[in-house]
């Protein structure tokens, strides 16, 4: 086969185009950090890519739901501490009732701060997180009470008030965030309104000891009932701590995870930047040898035939 010099001109023109190719495509790695500019340029290093990119997205819902988690958990724990304090001192105003040495003038400024008591605890069980009520079950635009006398919403106790809010926060588990609270709070309203009751009238100090139950004793006084409405709190509230374990564990969980995964799409894609410098500067020889081999093949004047 003859070669002329037309083909020689052909071959030196495509073998530069490649050249430049392949220059221009480590100019890329090195400008975007990473190995592919789009999907054709490795398939499979692409769809790898979307898939940790997918994982990472859903890893972010997760942290979010997560911090929407700590908030319910943290907001529950607070109120249900301030239902024990409460309670705590109404113990200690009704043993201060019950004692002989009070005027029914004493025990109606007692009952005055019960009824602010009461009230305040009404207050606590439409605590919000936001615009959502956390004691009301799934009804979380509804308030547990909706004034300071009536009784509980119904719109919460008949339908909804005992069912769990649940949020993912990994993948494949949820957590329950929120507390039931409607039965906890009805009882707790319902004592206190005993107690207002029994020292709205005119007992003496043996007959409120015996209509709310006050064992006196040498610390003071024990009152089954309240005492069991303590316990009950105190029982919701380590329901909750324990929750809240588990949300820190599986937030630790969840941030070795995206980690690992950033890691694994890193070293499936990023620029190896010493590998790519020195495949770059190793082309950039041969281009430019290749472009003065080509300028010697290739003559561009008739005086180059003659000489």
């Amino acid at each position: 086969m003859r070669v002329t010099q037309s083909m020689l001109s052909s071959n030196m023109l495509r073998n530069l185009n490649t050249s430049y190719g392949k220059m221009s495509k480590y100019q890329d790695m090195l400008n975007s950090g990473s190995i592919i500019s789009r999907p054709s340029d490795d398939p499979v290093v692409a769809v790898k890519g979307m898939g940790y990119r997918v994982d990472l997205d859903k890893n972010e819902q997760y942290t979010r739901n997560i911090r929407e988690a700590h908030t319910w958990l943290d907001t529950t724990d607070e109120a249900l501490g301030q239902v024990g304090e409460a309670m705590k001192r109404v113990k200690e105003l009704i043993v201060q009732a019950a004692n002989d040495t009070n005027t029914t003038e004493d025990r109606q400024k007692i009952n005055a701060e019960i009824s602010q008591i009461k009230e305040q605890l009404r207050d606590i069980a439409n605590t919000k997180v936001g615009e959502n009520y956390i004691f009301s079950g799934t009804h979380t635009n509804q308030p547990l009470y909706t004034d300071q006398t009536g009784p509980q919403n119904p719109l919460v106790t008949e339908d909804g008030g005992k069912r769990p809010i649940e949020i993912n926060v990994f993948d494949g588990i949820s957590m329950k965030l929120n507390t039931q609270g409607n039965e906890f709070f009805n009882d707790v309203d319902e004592f206190m309104k005993h107690v207002e009751t029994v020292l709205q009238s005119d007992a003496t100090s043996e007959e409120i000891s015996s209509a709310l139950g006050l064992e006196v004793t040498s610390g003071g006084g024990n009152i089954p009932a309240l005492d069991g409405l303590y316990e009950n709190g105190l029982t919701l509230r380590a329901e909750v701590g324990a929750r809240q374990n588990r949300v820190d564990m599986m937030e630790n969980r969840l941030d070795i995870q995206n980690v690992n995964v950033t890691k694994q799409m890193s070293q499936n894609e990023d620029t190896d930047y010493a590998k790519t410098i020195t495949d770059m500067v190793t082309q950039e020889s041969i281009h430019q040898a290749a472009l003065s081999v080509g300028a010697k093949i290739i003559q561009q004047t008739l005086v180059d035939f003659i000489r």
